[in-house]
């Protein structure tokens, strides 16, 4: 091959995080490289190997500006730290995505397969979609930023028996934490589009997904990840056995007007605490704060997606 079409291939930077859910990134390194290669990318693979200098962070930040093409192959917590990374660069490239993780959240609300040779597809040949990205304080998040009862399951939850349990590992991990999540309780004063409630909370949340860690939120089917619109979703700390119910009936039904559930569409929410509460992003550890504010950035990323 000539130097000059050698020089004229795009360039496309792979992520691969063999750790990730399932364990399975990485398998079909050799299969993305020629995949991409026969499409007109020159492939650039990295392994991410968190410590050390092979990190989302430096690579994309290395290779971002030379890119037009940043494929991510691991969990929704690898495409958290690729999709930060993006959010820096002044032009983005395209992202894509095969999922490896044992829930797949974000995958799944984008119709992204969970058959490794499917999403490969998707990533190379698919469409490209737009969708909107949430920021909460100095960190982005593509799906969901939750607080209380619950939320610290995803990145909390032992890799080795994600590995080995997938879902199931998720089940494990709340029942163990069932006691302590239900005493849970959080009273926080909330602004959202300007209208402002306050209370003891749960559990609350700002979701770009019908589902969290595989379980599915008080949201509707139909949820639109490119409407400048993300869902709001808060439940308030029962007092006593029969509110419990009454909030395990309300959950269960999807009343969408009760007194122990608020949910609706926000672009912009302000939540504020006496104490630190910590918060969960994309199924990761995301910091904790007195003092939270959580925005839409609309149509963000744009990320490969199946040709409808």
């Amino acid at each position: 091959m000539s130097a000059n079409k050698t020089d004229n291939r795009k360039k496309a930077l792979v992520l691969i995080n063999k750790t990730s859910g399932t364990g399975k990134a990485g398998n079909d390194t050799l299969d993305i490289a020629i995949a991409l290669a026969e499409k007109g990318y020159e492939p650039i693979v990295y392994p991410i190997i968190p410590g050390t200098d092979l990190t989302s962070e430096v690579l994309v930040a290395e290779y971002g500006k030379e890119t037009e093409l940043i494929l991510c192959s691991g969990g929704d917590g690898t495409l958290n730290h690729v999709m930060n990374s993006m959010m820096l660069l002044d032009k983005k490239p395209l992202l894509a995505y095969i999922p490896s993780g044992s829930t797949n959240d974000f995958a799944k609300a984008l119709g992204i397969p969970g058959v490794r040779t499917k999403a490969l597809e998707v990533a190379i040949s698919g469409k490209p979609t737009q969708y909107d990205v949430g920021k909460m304080n100095d960190r982005f998040f593509n799906y969901v930023a939750a607080f209380g009862a619950f939320s610290k399951v995803s990145y909390a939850t032992d890799q080795d028996l994600k590995n080995v349990l997938g879902y199931a590992a998720y089940v494990i991990s709340a029942i163990a934490e069932l006691p302590q999540n239900i005493g849970y309780s959080c009273h926080m004063k909330i602004e959202a589009d300007g209208v402002l409630e306050e209370g003891d909370y749960i559990f609350g949340a700002v979701s770009n997904s019908a589902s969290v860690a595989g379980m599915t939120l008080f949201a509707d089917a139909d949820i639109k990840q490119d409407d400048g619109q993300m869902e709001l979703l808060l439940i308030r700390a029962p007092k006593n056995l029969g509110e419990f119910n009454a909030v395990i009936t309300a959950l269960a039904s999807r009343e969408p007007d009760n007194p122990y559930i608020t949910y609706k569409q926000v672009k912009k929410v302000n939540l504020v605490s006496e104490d630190d509460v910590e918060w969960t992003l994309d199924g990761e550890f995301g910091g904790a704060y007195k003092e939270t504010t959580i925005e839409v950035i609309d149509k963000a990323m744009t990320i490969m997606t199946k040709q409808s």
